[in-house]
């Protein structure tokens, strides 16, 4: 009976020594990390409910979601915090959506953390996260790992955060001085507002770049838009880069810029200009106003002047580009300053040419006007054979006050007939070819196309057709007809006196200078 209990009580002494090294063999070592026995943190706390997730593969300049969730396996409520995030160099991150955060997490519940992932460069990527909570640990982390892919381009591009559309401006080639506006894009390709800080251009001071924007800030997805303009200053390749910074993780986006200005060789101008929108177009039924050879009558050649353009048309002058005309006239009716032309509309203008020497006449009609260019220029050109006098052409009169050439029409009171004036002719051009040779204070003797003759101060004469009122001055002789005023000034040069002595010995002809001028 004895031997019998001590049987027994060996087996439950070794019964109890194998439960002892059971249970000792189910606790853990004390010298063991107690977050290795999970994938994230101590038993029984927050954890990913993945520790590693495939984040998979990403085009350069795309931008992944990529959500991780973690599970509360503690016995009580856990509260989260803050989340840190460190990407690799070819990827870019920021947290899209925070559930954790919402609301303490219950025992066993699980919660979403969403991470948006932008590539920059080709290669793989690899992001660390890392949150803070208020179990055990403290601390949870979860790796997220992938492959960043190169899209077609993208090889040697640096992606931004904020993305410009086109990613490099290219004016062209310019061949004119108009400057070149284009747009560029910028839109914001993240999850979370971005601030622009500055945008300039680094270029040089003679490139003519300029540039005008409202950029300031960029909600996710939106866009503004940048105006460049290039106004060429030097000749040859004008580069320069559009730097846009900003408060995302990049910091910065650039755009370069490129031109080639090389200016067509100056060619000679053309006689009408090209049409202009919203200005008026001046132009003439004929190119130049050529009388021809052998002219020995007076001439005259009528053009039309035509607004081709599409706004009206005022005429601010009209004359000759020589003051000595060479007896060419322009007409004072038909195209008159001040004459506005409506689009399509015309008016005539009439250049007449008496010759008062022989040989070729260079001359120019200028229409001053407010169209196209400002001016409109006519070669006036002819050959004369012979001096054509004026002085034959015939007074026409008519009945009424006699009317003296140096009153108005509305001065003649007295009956008799009336001296008709041509308003059509330019009194000035009458007088061309006139000289005086032989001038005194009572009277003076003018050469002209038709010959000498004596004209008296304060008396009347009629020349061209035109009656004149002659005031001898001490320079020459004033011709009035109306509100006209020619002066012809004396040159002693051509007095018959000066012809004489040139002749005759030094003394004798001083002596005839003096004896004729008291004969006068």
């Amino acid at each position: 009976m004895q031997a019998f209990r001590h049987i027994v009580t060996t087996i439950l002494a070794v019964c109890a020594l194998g439960a002892f090294v059971s249970g000792a063999a189910a606790q853990p070592a004390g010298f063991t990390d107690p977050g290795a026995r999970t994938s994230g943190g101590a038993s029984g706390d927050l954890t990913p409910v993945q520790g590693q997730v495939d984040g998979g593969s990403i085009t350069v300049g795309a931008t992944a979601q990529v959500v991780v969730l973690f599970r509360n396996d503690s016995g009580r409520p856990v509260q989260t915090g803050a989340i840190q995030l460190y990407p690799s160099s070819t990827v870019s991150a920021s947290v899209a959506l925070n559930q954790c955060a919402a609301e303490d997490l219950p025992a066993g519940a699980v919660c979403a953390v969403g991470i948006s992932v932008k590539a920059l460069q080709a290669g793989s990527w690899r992001l660390e996260m890392l949150m803070r909570h208020s179990g055990r640990a403290r601390l949870v982390t979860a790796t997220i790992a992938g492959q960043v892919a190169s899209g077609e381009g993208t090889d040697d591009r640096f992606i931004s955060d904020v993305e410009a559309i086109p990613n490099e401006l290219d004016f062209g080639d310019l061949q004119t001085s108009q400057p070149i506006v284009r747009s560029v894009v910028l839109r914001n390709i993240t999850s979370e507002a971005v601030d622009v800080n500055a945008i300039y251009i680094e270029a040089a001071q003679q490139a003519g770049y300029s540039l005008r924007t409202d950029c300031t800030r960029l909600e996710p997805g939106q866009a503004c838009i940048v105006i460049v303009t290039w106004s060429p200053v030097l000749k040859g390749d004008a580069s320069g880069v559009l730097i846009i910074e900003h408060s995302g993780p990049t910091s910065v986006a650039s755009v370069n810029l490129l031109g080639d200005y090389d200016p067509d060789d100056t060619e000679q101008a053309d006689i009408f200009p090209e049409a202009v929108p919203g200005k008026g177009l001046l132009v003439s039924s004929q190119e130049e106003i050529d009388f021809g050879d052998g002219i020995e009558t007076i001439s005259a050649i009528t053009v039309s002047l035509v607004n081709v353009g599409d706004a009206p048309i005022t005429l601010r002058d009209i004359r000759l580009a020589s003051t000595d005309s060479g007896g060419l006239s322009i007409s004072k009716s038909g195209c008159m300053v001040e004459t506005i032309l409506e689009p399509v509309e015309a008016c005539p203008l009439t250049i007449t040419w008496a010759p008062v020497r022989e040989g070729q006449i260079l001359d120019d009609v200028q229409v001053w006007h407010d169209g196209a260019r400002g001016v409109l220029v006519l070669p006036v050109r002819g050959t004369a054979d012979s001096v054509i006098s004026q002085d034959a052409k015939p007074v026409r009169l008519a009945s009424g006050g006699v009317i003296s050439a140096s009153l108005s029409s509305g001065d003649a009171s007295t009956e008799g007939l009336q001296f008709v004036r041509d308003e059509t002719i330019d009194p000035a051009s009458v007088l061309d070819g006139f000289v005086v040779t032989s001038h005194s204070p009572r009277r003076a003797i003018i050469a002209g196309p038709g010959g000498s003759r004596i004209v008296f101060d304060g008396e009347e004469v009629v020349l061209g057709g035109i009656l004149w009122n002659v005031n001898i001055r001490a320079s020459g002789i004033e011709f009035r007809t109306g509100d006209d005023k020619v002066l012809l000034l004396f040159d002693r040069s051509l007095s018959s006196v000066n012809r004489v002595s040139a002749q005759s010995g030094g003394s004798s002809g001083s002596s005839a200078v003096t004896s004729t001028s008291d004969g006068q």
